[in-house]
């Protein structure tokens, strides 16, 4: 892990490599159709308390919370969808393209926030696993863990491409002319962008991660 690369791509997953929010619909819809709209609205209401209290979505504690001391086989219906749930149908078009593209210029590392079962799982599930040949990272708050990041995969350069401005800016202040920020506009996260990406707007914008297949190694350092 600690050989020296001149650039290293960093890639968030959730809406950015996969469609998380296709799938955040699909776990309502079967939430609501096992449990009743009630349920659906109990589990997402300690989803949010999760998130607030750990810093990232926890899928599996949240279902464990929800069921309580009860016994219905509902839950075990909900565990296996969960852990069944086809991610690689939900990768976004063009990503092996893209990751093969950055990867005759540099070397493209998935840092991801998440638990330390379900994230990983679903990384494997979506085959980035292997598309990445494991460099993958998990941590409670990435932007939080760079140290680790550079010592793990120290570069010249870094990329990050995220679908979450709050990361972007949180990077580019961080890192300066160290990082070029690459936000990816899909996802709610994305929709949501406003004033931040303003004051600290990131380097490169594109639609998806197909587009990068495209971009040249110019175009990545341009920024620095």
């Amino acid at each position: 892990m600690s050989t020296h690369d001149a650039i290293v791509f960093l890639f968030d997953v959730d809406n950015t490599l996969i469609d998380n929010d296709r799938f955040s619909a699909d776990l309502a819809a079967r939430l609501e159709s096992e449990l009743g709209e009630d349920g659906r609205a109990r589990y997402a209401a300690i989803d949010k308390s999760i998130r607030a209290e750990v810093g990232y979505a926890d899928y599996l504690g949240a279902l464990q919370r929800l069921r309580g001391k009860e016994s219905s086989p509902a839950y075990m219906a909900l565990s296996f969808f969960l852990l069944d749930y086809p991610f690689d149908e939900r990768r976004f078009p063009g990503v092996p393209e893209a990751i093969a593209h950055l990867r005759t210029l540099g070397r493209p590392v998935i840092m991801s926030d998440g638990d330390t079962v379900f994230q990983p799982r679903k990384i494997r599930r979506a085959g980035l696993w292997d598309l990445f040949r494991e460099d993958v990272l998990i941590y409670v708050h990435k932007e939080e863990m760079l140290d680790d990041m550079r010592r793990r995969y120290p570069a010249d350069h870094y990329v990050m491409v995220d679908d979450k401005p709050r990361i972007l800016v949180a990077l580019k202040k961080l890192l300066g002319d160290k990082v070029t920020t690459v936000f990816v506009k899909q996802g709610h996260y994305a929709a949501a962008a406003g004033k931040e990406l303003e004051e600290t707007p990131p380097d490169i914008v594109v639609d998806t991660v197909a587009e990068l297949a495209t971009l040249t190694r110019e175009d990545f350092l341009a920024s620095a």
